[in-house]
């Protein structure tokens, strides 16, 4: 809610659904003074209020156009200030405070406009979060998450071997074609020594049983 002089009139700004307060007062001297007073939908006429929504008699309320017009000040000290309770657009315009005061043309008169606008709605953009993080530019530490993965180690001799250069040449690629060819070849003889070994062990068993026979006949 918010005040300000706009030539003769006061101006109230207040937001949809929220109290308003337009203020009013006049002067009360110990008990003295006490009078009657009406607030109005317009500007302050000649005398009374147009299309009034209030009137107080300076010691309560004697008419009241609607529950949502309140007098919640002290009536007897002056305090006849108004309160629109749960403020909507269609309140706003102009209200009239007349303050009857004895003797021709001494009315107090106060007008007011009231503004009453819808309550502000927040643009902000949401916030959005992310899983990952990066270090700043230039920083030593980094804060991105690695995955490593750690596969079995391969025996040097079962390794692929790969040729480090392309071939140059059509004789490079024949010396590369013979190298692998002779490798395949050897690979057998290489995984199986037993094999071979077993095979002369029977030979020479063999020969010894030949030699044996020989000298049996002879």
């Amino acid at each position: 809610l918010s005040t300000g002089s706009t030539g003769s009139e006061l101006l109230m700004v207040g937001e949809v659904g929220q109290d308003v307060i337009v203020p009013c007062h006049y002067r009360v001297q110990n008990g003295n003074g006490i009078t009657s007073m009406c607030w109005g939908r317009d500007r302050c006429p000649n005398s009374k209020c147009s299309r009034p929504i209030i009137w107080t008699d300076g010691w309560r309320v004697t008419e009241q156009h609607s529950s949502r017009y309140q007098l919640k000040g002290d009536l007897q000290r002056g305090d006849v200030s108004l309160t629109i309770v749960n403020a909507r657009e269609t309140d706003s315009g102009i209200y009239c405070c007349r303050v009857e005061l004895p003797g021709w043309f001494n009315d107090q008169l106060i007008n007011h406009k009231v503004v009453v606008k819808k309550a502000r709605i927040s643009t902000a953009s949401p916030h959005t979060y992310t899983s990952e993080q990066t270090s700043a530019p230039g920083s030593t530490s980094e804060s991105s998450l690695t995955v490593t993965r750690t596969w079995p180690s391969v025996p040097a001799s079962e390794a692929p071997q790969t040729a480090s250069t392309p071939c140059s040449g059509p004789s490079d690629c024949l010396d590369v074609a013979a190298n692998l060819q002779n490798t395949s070849v050897s690979l057998p003889s290489q995984q199986h020594p037993e094999r071979r070994l077993y095979v002369g062990i029977g030979s020479c068993a063999a020969l010894l049983l030949l030699l044996i026979l020989a000298l049996l006949l002879t």
